[in-house]
Order: structure tokens, then C-alpha cells, then sequence
């Protein structure tokens, strides 16, 4: 990733997503392969006077750990997670993989009993980022392993990924506080209304959501950015969803994903690819059945799958519904050790928000 662009996407985190503040405590995760990410981070949050606390893995270790940990390793949270889950200001994250695949043949069954021993302290960072008192953002940093699961080269991915930050705008700053007032119109449409009914050739499916917040996802939560998300009604996500886009998930590829449901609870599901893994994502918790977000993508600068949900479920065009934990933003209830985002192309669909049509062929009509 070219160092100008690094110095962009540091600063609209920083001065943007995050606003940083002196004096605030501000965490960075990330693996070694994003080191350059990192620093220029770093550098920027050190120059508007945060107290940054990098957490670097080195290659190989998590596949490491999940390979040898004990049930009680696997369980553990070091006293240091817990401090800055509870005093913490703000947190990147940084994705970056040199093998996307590396903890496909680890049983999932040990994977599944490190996220529900860790499901209390993320229900504590969403607790307090609805609060108000934590913000947390997530972003990639371009490996060969990511653009070759999106089927590019590392240059045409990174470029890519620069057009979906808006880094190619003169002003990404300026370019991301537009997104702000463009979606909030969206937000403040959906607001208005309670129940969603979703129809496209293979999708018929409605819920609702009068009494939650829709959340205008701006740059702010994720770089990029581009999404509207709110949390469902529990028990009131009825009828059939297929989600077309491939959905990767701890290197478990599952394909053309089918889902019936009543009540909010998914009675039946299918997969062309994969089906032993949904199901058994399905039967991890009680809350794993049902939705806990429901969402509309944005981000037209992002026009093809990539195999990481945090460009495919921008896509302009596409709705994701996420199984599994509700995020506290929204108001929404559902708990899980899971939050699994799963995108359904809207490009032939169309949307009424009571009754009335308000999006068509992969656009909002408001």
C-alpha cells in the first residue's frame, strides 16, 4: 500500500472516524503483516495527543493457539483484555491475513468455545460503545492473500480498496462527511417506518423494526464504510432469504446460503457449499437462529464480492442480515457468541417500507 495512501486512510481514522482527542487511550490491533498501517497510525494518533497502546501478533500465532490451547487457555481473558475493554477511549482493528484459510482445519468446536467464553467481553465493548464511552473501527490492510481471494493482483486490490476509502477523493475527510449527510436521509426514512418488506426473484421475506434505531454507517465504524443497520424485531423475521454472495467465515467457505424463517427463528437451511458448517453455526447458541441486524449497502465505489465481509456487505445494491448477536446500538436484545453477516444481492429487488416501495433495482427511491 503506497505510503500517501497509508498517510490518507491515517488520517481520516484518526481526525474522522475516530476524532481523537488528547489525552484519550486509544488501543491498535493487528498483525505484523500490517505494520505500515500501524504506523502511520500510530504516528498520527500521537501527533493529535492520544495515549496509543499498540497489540501486534506476530504471524502464525493464532493458528498456534487454537491448535495447542487447552479448553481453560481457551477460555481465559488476560487481565489486560479486560482493563482495556473497561478504560479504553476508542480501538482500531486491522485485518490482515497472509493465509485466509489457515484455521480451516481447526474443529470448530474449539473455535466456537473461544467466542462464547470471550461473548461477555464484547457485549461489554458494544455496551459501552452504546454508551457512548468507547469507539471502535475496523479496517484491511491489502495482502497478496486478501486479493487473491477477491481474484485481483495485490496492485488492483489495493486500488480497490483506496476507491472504496474514498483516498482517491482530493479531500477524503470532506468526501466521508458527505457520505454522513446522504445516508442520514436514509436513516431518517427508515425511522419513520416499522415494518421492511424485501421481494426479489429468489427472496421474499419482511420484518420489523418500529421502536429501534437505524444506524448511519459512515465511516465511523468500519473503513470503509457504507451502510444503514439497524436490529430486527426478535420474532418478527418471516418467509425466505437466499444470499447469493459466497460468505467466508474462519476460512469455511459456504456458497448460495438459504434460509426460511418463522418467527424470527430459521427452520430451514441450505447451502450448495458448506451446509454442515451453516448448520453447525446455526446450532452454537440459542440466539444463533435468529437475526440480530438487518442492513442496506451503500458503497457503489464496492461493485464485486471480495470473500471479506467488511467490503461485501457494502456493496451498492445489496442488503446482509447478520445471524447471531444483536448490536446494543440498535436496541436490538438477541445474544450470541456469533454476529455472521450474509449479503443478498437487491440489483433485481425491491423494498417497501409499510406498504410503500422505497428502493428498487439496488437504489433507494427517497
Amino acid at each position: 500500500m503506497a505510503d500517501v495512501y497509508l498517510q490518507k486512510l491515517a488520517r481520516v481514522l484518526v481526525h474522522y472516524s475516530f476524532k481523537l482527542k488528547a489525552g484519550e487511550r486509544f488501543v491498535i490491533r493487528a498483525p505484523e503483516v500490517a505494520a505500515p498501517l500501524v504506523r502511520a497510525v500510530y504516528r498520527e494518533a500521537l501527533r493529535a495527543g492520544a495515549h496509543v497502546y499498540p497489540i501486534i501478533h506476530l504471524d502464525g500465532m493464532r493458528e498456534i493457539f487454537f491448535q495447542e490451547a487447552n479448553d481453560e487457555q481457551l477460555s481465559y481473558t488476560a487481565p489486560v483484555e479486560q482493563f482495556v475493554t473497561e478504560h479504553f477511549d476508542a480501538g482500531l482493528t486491522i485485518w490482515a491475513e497472509q493465509n485466509t484459510r489457515a484455521l480451516t482445519r481447526i474443529d470448530p468446536a474449539r473455535l466456537a468455545l473461544y467466542k462464547r467464553a470471550h461473548a461477555a467481553q464484547i457485549n461489554r465493548q458494544m455496551q459501552r460503545e452504546a454508551e457512548g464511552a468507547f469507539r471502535w473501527c475496523g479496517t484491511l490492510f491489502p495482502t497478496h492473500a486478501h486479493a487473491q481471494d477477491a481474484g485481483m493482483s495485490l496492485a488492483d486490490f489495493e486500488a480497490f480498496v483506496y476507491r472504496a476509502e474514498l483516498l482517491d477523493e482530493d479531500d477524503p475527510l470532506a468526501a466521508w462527511q458527505k457520505v454522513h449527510d446522504e445516508q442520514q436521509k436514509l436513516v431518517d426514512f427508515l425511522m419513520q417506518h416499522d415494518e421492511i418488506h424485501v421481494v426479489t426473484p429468489d427472496t421474499d421475506v419482511t420484518y420489523r423494526t418500529g421502536g429501534r434505531k437505524w444506524i448511519n454507517c459512515d465511516g465511523r465504524y468500519s473503513m470503509p464504510d457504507g451502510e444503514v443497520f439497524s436490529s430486527p424485531i426478535e420474532n418478527s423475521v418471516n418467509g425466505t432469504v437466499r444470499f447469493r454472495y459466497p460468505a467466508n467465515r474462519d476460512g469455511n467457505l459456504v456458497e448460495d446460503i438459504r434460509l426460511t424463517f418463522r418467527d424470527g427463528k430459521v427452520i430451514e437451511s441450505y447451502a450448495s457449499r458448506g451446509l454442515e458448517y451453516l448448520n453447525m453455526m446455526l446450532d452454537r447458541d440459542a440466539g444463533a437462529r435468529y437475526l440480530g441486524e438487518v442492513a442496506f449497502g451503500t458503497n457503489y465505489n464496492i461493485q464485486e464480492a471480495t470473500g471479506h465481509t467488511l467490503f461485501d456487505e457494502k456493496i451498492g445494491g445489496t442488503m446482509h442480515m447478520a445471524l447471531g448477536a444483536s448490536i446494543r446500538l440498535t436496541g436490538g436484545v438477541n445474544e450470541s457468541a456469533d454476529h455472521w453477516d450474509l449479503v443478498c444481492d437487491l440489483h433485481e429487488g425491491k423494498v417497501y417500507a409499510d406498504g410503500k416501495l422505497c428502493y428498487e433495482n439496488g437504489r433507494f427511491l427517497i
